[in-house]
């Protein structure tokens, strides 16, 4: 099986999809990795074999599987100038992360870790947990800014969920018109570090402690048992929703995204911030289409604005223990 495996590879390579036909009949395994951890698929994408591409996908190759230097297939495809075999992947990626995501799916146990971790702000330019993990750090303030702006174009009600070091949520009361401000957040000592700063006395501000799962989750079943639901008067709704949680994954955010029919106007606008796979474009790029795909379904049109940044100094993140974005957009 190796051998026939090998010889996928080169078959794969050279874009024999004949032969990529027998050797897959005959056992060969389609994400064999070799001693570099190159796969078919990258060599196929390499080559431009977009026939190789679409056998190896059916016969179960990994789209997100990485080489010795953390290079998925979609990467080879995009450094070799084959753009469309790239979206390809990009789509194949989406479809089978939703496949999979509702196979998969299943009643979690919520990971409340963070919450029972100690976190400490570090001067005005970050919030980090005990392992000296970034929380938040003020490079973000431009595109926090640009968020601000965004979710509070109707100067109407206006939620935030996660405070952290209070960025977008000083953008929103200082520079913003809103009619409301809620704030949500679950972190004691975040939560505390709100009220030396006199969050709780602003006005038009509500601040709301506890989980967002909690929170949120009360204010949707009070709207639900309205009568006419979300269309009543009385019903307690959001025209801006901006998502910026700590130590929460792609299925926590799904779940949040679920919810927010149930607590936003129609023509309501919504924004996130998630360092979805911060290390690899690739796989940020299939967590966007995922995303609006997502959003799509719940009746969300989708875009994504590219804004530069700079996060490239060594300085920015001194006394860090990991880089959280490696991008420059």
């Amino acid at each position: 099986a190796v051998m026939a495996s090998r010889r996928l590879s080169r078959a794969a390579a050279a874009g024999d999809v004949g032969a990529v036909d027998a050797l897959l009949r005959e056992g060969a395994d389609p994400g064999f990795q070799d001693r570099k951890g190159v796969t078919p698929l990258m060599l196929a994408c390499e080559g431009g074999h977009v026939e190789v591409v679409r056998r190896l996908l059916a016969a179960g190759a990994p789209w997100n599987e990485l080489d010795n230097d953390n290079h998925c297939a979609g990467e080879w495809a995009s450094a070799s100038g084959h753009g469309e075999l790239a979206h390809m992947l990009i789509e194949h990626a989406v479809q089978a992360e939703l496949v999979l995501g509702v196979v998969a799916r299943r009643d979690r146990e919520p990971d409340l870790s963070y919450l029972a971790t100690p976190v400490r702000y570090d001067g005005d330019d970050k919030l980090l947990d005990e392992d000296n993990d970034a929380v938040m750090m003020s490079w973000e303030a431009p595109l926090m800014r640009l968020h601000a702006r965004v979710i509070c174009a109707a100067k109407g009600d206006v939620l935030n969920v996660g405070f952290g070091m209070g960025i977008i949520d000083g953008y929103i009361a200082d520079e913003n018109k809103t009619r409301s401000h809620t704030i949500i957040e679950a972190h004691p000592d975040v939560y505390a570090h709100m009220g030396r700063r006199g969050w709780m006395q602003k006005k038009n501000v509500r601040v709301e402690f506890g989980r967002w799962q909690d929170v949120l989750n009360a204010i949707a079943d009070a709207n639900d048992a309205l009568p006419g639901g979300v269309s009543n008067e009385n019903a307690r709704l959001f025209d801006g929703v901006f998502f910026d949680t700590y130590g929460e994954e792609w299925d926590d955010m799904r779940e949040f995204h679920a919810l927010l029919p149930r607590v936003m106007r129609p023509g309501g606008v919504y924004s996130y911030f998630n360092g979805l796979a911060p290390d690899n474009i690739f796989f940020h790029t299939v967590y966007c289409r995922l995303a609006a795909k997502e959003l799509g379904r719940l009746g969300f049109e989708t875009s994504f604005d590219v804004v530069p940044i700079d996060t490239k100094s060594d300085e920015i993140w001194k006394g860090v223990k990991r880089r959280y974005w490696w991008g420059d957009t």
